[in-house]
């Protein structure tokens, strides 16, 4: 198969000119890496014929897409988070697609209601504790993260990333702003140190003694698990899946959308019904440890041994339409502020 991976800088990205149109192909804008992409793209040209390239940048595509215009060869963008996908909607960058093959294979709250974006595989924004200084049971919900009994004991990544602000959102979504900010200030007050690094930096935290409780993304410590160099670390912490007996944990996606512009309509739509298939859900989900979009796929592998999730119900287009609020959330309480 043909994939053409630029560096991951945005600026990067002009030195690596796709075709706008080509018998056969499928251009795609991906903010997800390499190396998870091929097996599914070498199973969908096996069975199709069809060949994709592929620009990867942790930045900027958005960007290009925009100063590209009807001209750009992208037929479609993959990319983590609900956040980026409902950036596509607001810059007017993709297109509305009524498909039955993805209405049946994505259930509804994972895709948007006009069909602008769909989700392929869902992660748990879970709580990590220590195995040695938290009991089982003891933290059960995002709510009691607020809790004065953690004081100097929760470790996070930036308020402001991503994956905390649909968090955020979501708590707004079922609480309210004044509610919500409320929380927010007490989980701030219980951190053990300023918000800083990635989600695996929070669990090494944790086997450092550095804290006793995080967040973050599930898939992050199945990909621990199989690192040698970071199972330790991993192995230190026990997951909490939040809300389990209530409203449910709450969850994320990564997802597909089809561009504007798409020179290769056909094909990128075959690529979309392919890639919400059982077939790809389970090598997509199986890759990065995360769970199948499609209702109708089991978890594999460490995903399954974690047990079945309870996942919230909230549609994730309503997490994207709080995301302002959340942020000036974030910035009312100084969350990242010393």
């Amino acid at each position: 198969m043909r994939m053409k991976l630029a560096a991951t800088a945005a600026i990067a990205l002009t030195a690596l000119p796709l075709t706008a149109s080509a018998d056969g192909d499928v251009n795609i804008y991906s903010y997800r890496q390499a190396y998870l992409l091929e097996p599914l793209l070498n199973a969908f040209e096996k069975e199709t014929g069809i060949k994709s390239n592929v620009v990867f940048a942790k930045q900027g595509l958005a960007e290009r897409l925009e100063r590209e215009g009807r001209n750009s060869p992208a037929d479609i963008v993959m990319t983590t988070d609900i956040s980026r996908l409902n950036d596509l909607v607001e810059r007017d960058l993709v297109q509305t697609l009524d498909n039955d093959v993805l209405e049946e294979n994505v259930p509804e709250n994972l895709r948007h209601p006009e069909g602008k974006w769909f989700g392929l595989t869902t992660r748990a924004r879970i709580i990590y504790t220590s195995k040695e200084r938290v009991e089982e049971g003891e933290i059960t919900t995002y709510e009691q993260l607020a809790d004065d009994k953690w004081d100097n004991r929760i470790c996070t990544r930036s308020g402001k990333h991503p994956y905390n602000i649909a968090l955020i959102s979501s708590m707004i979504a079922h609480h309210g702003e004044a509610e919500t900010e409320e929380w927010l200030q007490g989980v701030k007050d219980n951190l053990a140190r300023k918000p800083q690094g990635g989600d695996r930096d929070q669990i090494k935290a944790i086997a450092e003694g550095v804290c006793d409780v995080s967040i973050g993304n599930s898939y992050y410590y199945g990909n621990m698990l199989k690192d040698d160099s970071q199972r330790p670390a991993a192995e230190a912490v026990r997951l909490v899946f939040p809300n389990a007996d209530g409203r449910g944990t709450h969850i994320n996606i990564s997802g597909i959308s089809l561009t504007k512009s798409a020179p290769n309509k056909d094909n990128a739509i075959k690529l979309m019904e392919f890639l919400s298939s059982p077939e790809a859900q389970n090598i997509y989900a199986t890759a990065n440890t995360e769970y199948p979009a499609n209702p109708n796929v089991t978890p594999t592998g460490l995903v399954a041994e974690w047990g079945e999730v309870h996942p919230d119900s909230l549609s994730l287009q309503v997490i994207a339409e709080n995301r302002n609020a959340a942020v000036k959330l974030v910035d009312r309480v100084d969350y990242d502020g010393e």
